[in-house]
C-alpha cells in the first residue's frame, strides 16, 4: 500500500508539474504585454489582435492535436510541447516585428492547446490508475505557476529590463520543470475506445454535452476575470482601489476550493459538485446583483469562484474518459469560451447595461448545470471515500 502510495504521490507531483508549467509560461509573457507593446510600437488595437493569436492557434489545432495524441501519447507530447513553450518565449523576446508577432503567438496558441490536452489526459490517466482523485488539486498548480511567474518578472526587471534576459530565464524554469515531469508521467493513457461511424470517430452525444458545458464554464470564468473590476467600479460604486478586489476575490475562492475539490469529488462524485457548484454559482451572482452594492456584489463573486472550481477538472475527467479526440475537443471549445466570452458580455453590456451583462454570466453558470443534467460524470468509486479521507492527497 505504502508503494502504490508513492506512485501516486511521484505521478500526481510529475503532473502538476506541467499544470505549473502552463501557468508560469503564460503569466511570464502576460506580465510583459507593456514592454511587448513598446518594443514593437503597437496601438491598442493591434495589442488586441495579438492577444486574440494565442485563442485563434489554439481552437483551430484541434485536428493536429488529436493527431499528436494518438501518434505520441499524452506523455511525449505534453513535454514536447512544454519544451516548446520555452522556445516560444526565446522567440517572442527577440521578434522583429509585428507579424512575426503574431505567428509567434499562434504558435504559442497551438503548443499551449497541446499541453493543455495532454496533461489533462495525465491527469484523468492518474485518476484511473490508482482510484484517486486529484484533478482539482493539478489545477490549482496552475495558479501557482502564474504567481511564481510574477514573483520572477518582478525580480528580473528590477534587476535587468531586457526581455531577452527575463524570458530566456523563464525558459529555463520551463527546461526543469519538464526533466522533473518526465520521469514521473504514466507511459500509458486511460484506455477509453472512440465510437466509430464510416471509419471516422464522430463525437457522442455525451461529448456534444460536455463540450457545451466546457464553453459556458470558461465564458463565466473569463468573463469574471475581464469584467468583475469594472463592475464594481461602474455600477457598485466602489473606489478605483478597491475595484480590483472582485478579480482577487473569485481567484483566491477559486484556488482554495480546488485544493478541496478533490474530496467533494470523492465524496459526493464529479456530477453533484458540478451541479451544486454551477447552481451555487449561477444564483449567489444573480442575488448579488438584485441587491446591488459592493459587499453582496463581492459576496456573489466568491459564490463564482467557489462554485466553478471544481467545473472545469470534472468536465475534462470526464471528457478523457470518452477518448483522446473527445477531450482534444473539449480543450477546443474551452479555449472558445474563454476566448468569445468576454466579448459576448461586453455586446450585451453595450446593448443594455454592464449589470444585465453580468447576469448574462449568471446565465451562463445555469446553463453549465443545465447541459450535466444530460452527462453521467464519475460516481463515487469503491473505497474512495475511504482513501481520500483516511490518506492525505
Amino acid at each position: 500500500m505504502v508503494g502504490v502510495r508513492n506512485e501516486f504521490r511521484r505521478a500526481q507531483l510529475a503532473v502538476a508539474a506541467l499544470f505549473c508549467l502552463l501557468g508560469f509560461q503564460y503569466a511570464t509573457w502576460a506580465a510583459r504585454l507593456p514592454a511587448l507593446k513598446t518594443g514593437l510600437d503597437l496601438s491598442a488595437a493591434e495589442l488586441g489582435v495579438l492577444l486574440l493569436a494565442p485563442g485563434v492557434g489554439a481552437t483551430v489545432s484541434f485536428p493536429l492535436v488529436a493527431m499528436l495524441m494518438k501518434r505520441l501519447g499524452s506523455r511525449r507530447l505534453a513535454c514536447l510541447s512544454g519544451l516548446g513553450l520555452g522556445v516560444v518565449l526565446l522567440v517572442l523576446s527577440v521578434v522583429p516585428n509585428y507579424p512575426a508577432a503574431l505567428v509567434v503567438m499562434f504558435l504559442d496558441g497551438v503548443a499551449v492547446c497541446c499541453l493543455n490536452v495532454a496533461m489533462n489526459a495525465q491527469g484523468a490517466a492518474v485518476e484511473v490508475r490508482y482510484e484517486r482523485t486529484t484533478m482539482a488539486k493539478l489545477h490549482a498548480t496552475f495558479s501557482g505557476g502564474t504567481f511564481c511567474a510574477a514573483l520572477l518578472a518582478s525580480a528580473v526587471t528590477s534587476a535587468a529590463p531586457s526581455l531577452a534576459v527575463h524570458f530566456g530565464a523563464a525558459a529555463v524554469v520551463l527546461v526543469l520543470l519538464v526533466a522533473f515531469a518526465w520521469p514521473g508521467l504514466l507511459t500509458e493513457d486511460a484506455p477509453a475506445p472512440e465510437k466509430k461511424r464510416n471509419g471516422l470517430a464522430l463525437p457522442s452525444r455525451t461529448t456534444v454535452w460536455l463540450c457545451l458545458a466546457m464553453v459556458f464554464g470558461t465564458v463565466t470564468e473569463g468573463a469574471m476575470n475581464d469584467w468583475s473590476a469594472l463592475y464594481l467600479k461602474d455600477v457598485a460604486n466602489a473606489s478605483s482601489e478597491l475595484a480590483p478586489l472582485g478579480i482577487a476575490v473569485v481567484s483566491a475562492m477559486m484556488v482554495l476550493a480546488r485544493l478541496f475539490a478533490d474530496n467533494w469529488r470523492a465524496r459526493w462524485g464529479d456530477r453533484p459538485v458540478v451541479l451544486a457548484g454551477a447552481a451555487l454559482a449561477a444564483v449567489g451572482l444573480s442575488l448579488a446583483l438584485a441587491i446591488g452594492g459592493l459587499v453582496p456584489a463581492l459576496v456573489g463573486f466568491a459564490c463564482v469562484g467557489l462554485g466553478m472550481a471544481a467545473v472545469t477538472p470534472c468536465l475534462y475527467v470526464g471528457a478523457a474518459k470518452e477518448g483522446p479526440h473527445a477531450l482534444t475537443l473539449v480543450a477546443a471549445m474551452g479555449t472558445t469560451g474563454l476566448l468569445a466570452g468576454p466579448p459576448v458580455i461586453g455586446f450585451v453590456s453595450e446593448a443594455t447595461t454592464l449589470a444585465w451583462g453580468m447576469a448574462a454570466v449568471a446565465l451562463s453558470a445555469a446553463l453549465v448545470a443545465l447541459c450535466v443534467t444530460r452527462i453521467t460524470l464519475a460516481p463515487v468509486a469503491d473505497g474512495e471515500q475511504e482513501r481520500s479521507v483516511g490518506a492525505a492527497s
